[in-house]
Formats: structure tokens, sequence, C-alpha cells
């Protein structure tokens, strides 16, 4: 079969690219962000992809977790991201409890993707999630499927810690990737898991594989915008997680933190052993 032709340069990223540069090796670069002046710096940067994450509960909203936001919130910040990108692809979390019906999460999406402007949305969970995303996916929506570290569910979990070290945990990630890609995902994250089980989950995938604090052999990498530039609250109260790494040192200003990290993507030099677990 005939590889499909890349993008040309400028040209839009959307979610037959992504699998493209998944395909060719190619590494996909991901990051939040919640305004209007880093959606300029980071698409001019060369971001294949923004996250609006539930993760500004914390770095713009202050709360120590992310179920205080709201569906709202994510509408909020899409809409006024998603003019100044012209060509990264815009992704949407859907919140805490967002999606805990099928009908809820038809709802949200509808108001992320068609008030927000984001053209896929994210949720986090299991093969529990797999009817919804299947509900999702056969309406038109795009989805990407949240797998490891959960951050919504920090309340039942009691802290943040790796997940699938044992050998039945991550055979039951392994699963949950094949249950969630068989019911129409069509991208998967993987957080704060060993890099061996990430490549697997990437091996096995027929999507795009994207990690954070996953190890290098996944298809891309994501990371909170407000970590690399080590100004979020979690590096500056001394909490920063193994797998940041700080893109502000050494650079005398924004966009070129940001284009360190996306060249570190692509080269494969972002993460390092020392960022993994």
């Amino acid at each position: 079969m005939t590889a499909a032709p890349a993008a040309a340069p400028g040209a839009a990223v959307h979610v037959g690219e992504l699998r493209r540069m998944r395909d060719a090796g190619e590494r996909i670069a991901c990051l939040t962000c919640y305004d209007a002046s880093f959606a300029l710096i980071e698409d001019r940067a060369g971001v294949d992809l923004v996250l609006i994450g539930d993760s500004l509960g914390m770095v713009i909203h202050g709360r120590g977790t992310t179920t205080a936001v709201t569906v709202a919130d994510i509408v909020y910040h899409s809409r006024i991201v998603a003019p100044y990108l012209k060509r990264a692809f815009l992704v949407a979390d859907l919140p805490f409890l967002s999606f805990a019906t099928r009908e809820r999460a038809l709802d949200a999406s509808q108001r992320v993707m068609q008030e927000g402007g984001a053209k896929m949305v994210k949720l986090e969970g299991g093969r529990e999630q797999a009817d919804i995303v299947e509900y999702l996916s056969v309406r038109g929506v795009p989805v990407c499927a949240h797998l490891g570290l959960q951050p919504q569910l920090i309340h039942k979990m009691g802290a943040f810690r790796v997940q699938g070290r044992e050998d039945a945990a991550a055979e039951a990630m392994l699963h949950d990737a094949r249950v969630l890609e068989d019911a129409g995902a069509d991208l998967l994250l993987v957080e704060c898991i060993p890099a061996p089980l990430a490549q697997r989950i990437t091996e096995q995938a027929h999507v795009p594989v994207i990690g954070i604090g996953a190890g290098p052999q996944v298809s891309g990498q994501i990371l909170v915008l407000h970590d690399i530039l080590n100004i979020s609250p979690t590096v500056t109260l001394g909490r920063k997680p193994r797998f940041v790494k700080n893109y502000m040192e050494g650079s005398p200003d924004i966009e070129t933190a940001i284009r360190r990290y996306v060249q570190d993507v692509k080269s494969g030099g972002y993460p390092a052993p020392e960022h993994c677990f």
C-alpha cells in the first residue's frame, strides 16, 4: 500500500496527518495551551497538537486537582485558542463526570467542538469507556482515549503515582488500549507508565500513541506548557514531576523554549533516560 503523502508545509494538521506521521516514524510534538498569546507562539513554533487540558484547573485556576474544571471552562479556553491555530490540531479534554453517560458525553463534545472550535475530544478511562468512545465515534466525534495515570481519579487513587508497574496491571492496560482502539479511538494518550509498557502499547496500536512520562518509544510526546516554562505551581513549589524538563533554562525567550521542546521531541532528544520510569 502506498503511504499517504505528507501534508504541505504549513498545512493544517488533521487526524489523517497524525496517523501518517505515526506510520512514517515522524514524532508528534504536543503541548497544552489555554490562551490566545500562547496559541500564536505554539503554532509558530511548530507544535503539531495543542491540548486544552483540564490541567488548566491547576496551572490557571490554582486548584490542587483537575476535578473542579467544567465544560464551560473548557469551551471558554478552546474558543480563545482555536482562532490562533493555523496549523496545529486542537484537542479538548472532557472534564470530570462530563462523560458519565453517553448523552452527557455527546452534549459535552458538541459544546467543545461547536462552541469551542476543538477538533477532537479526550477522555480518561479504560475499557469501561469503550461504549462512550464508540457512541461518540460513530457520530463523527474524533476521540483520544487517556490511559495510565488519570488525574480525574485523584480522590480515589489518593496520590499521583506511576501506573502499570505490576504484570497484571500492565496486561490490563494493554487490553484496555486494544478495546478502546477497536471502539473507535483515533489517538491514545498514556501517562506515567513504565517505558517498556508504553512501547508495547505503541507496537500493538494502529493509531498514534502520545506519551507523558511514558518513555521515548511512543508516537509523540505531550507536556503541560507551564511545566516546560518552569512557571506552574507544581514546579515552583518544588514538586516537579520526573518527566518534566525546564526548557526556559538556557532559552532567551518563551518561543525559543517551545521551539527547543519541539526539536527535542522530533529528534528523540526528549525524553532522556532521566525523564522515564
